[in-house]
């Protein structure tokens, strides 16, 4: 059984998720701006993020977080509360294991994404959080996703995993 078949057959049991908090980077290495809603677009990123403008089908269009991994995150540095700026992700979601979505297709809004790996955690990640930011992200660091159908996306907007 592929790792693909493994994840979908647990699917149809996952409850959706929330879309918490929005934010794109303009440039590479650059302040991500937090916005209410933005444009998904298939193929190349949401609109207004760097993204847009790299190898079209990238498998890391837009790279998403769930609030429940930001919660370890602040335990294992001991931080008190981590503004999801400093993590560099697109989108913050909440009340869905966002590992059982890897390989995996859903919906948030009227865009339609795929998962398609795990977001490791860069080392600039000791520079945002403190020394160990790195290795407390270990296994926190969200998913990478394509953009399959383009559509709006808003803070508050369902997470809904979808049967392939």
């Amino acid at each position: 059984m592929t790792q693909k078949q493994l994840f979908s057959r647990y699917l149809k049991d996952l409850k959706p998720g929330r879309l918490e908090w929005i934010g794109v980077r303009p440039g590479r290495k650059q302040e991500l701006l937090v916005l209410d809603a933005a444009e998904a677009l298939a193929g190349l990123g949401l609109e207004g993020d760097h993204r847009c403008s790299k190898t079209p089908g990238s498998a890391r269009q837009v790279t998403l977080i769930s609030s429940e991994f930001i919660r370890m995150i602040e335990t294992y540095t001991g931080l008190e509360q981590i503004d999801p700026l400093l993590l560099r992700r697109n989108l913050v979601v909440s009340g869905i294991n966002l590992n059982a979505l890897r390989h995996q297709q859903f919906k948030i809004g009227s865009a339609v994404f795929e998962a398609t790996a795990l977001c490791h955690p860069c080392v600039r990640m000791d520079q945002a959080l403190g020394q160990g930011g790195t290795a407390a992200m270990m296994g926190y660091g969200g998913l990478c996703a394509r953009i399959l159908e383009s559509g709006t996306l808003r803070v508050g907007d369902q997470l809904i995993p979808l049967e392939s």
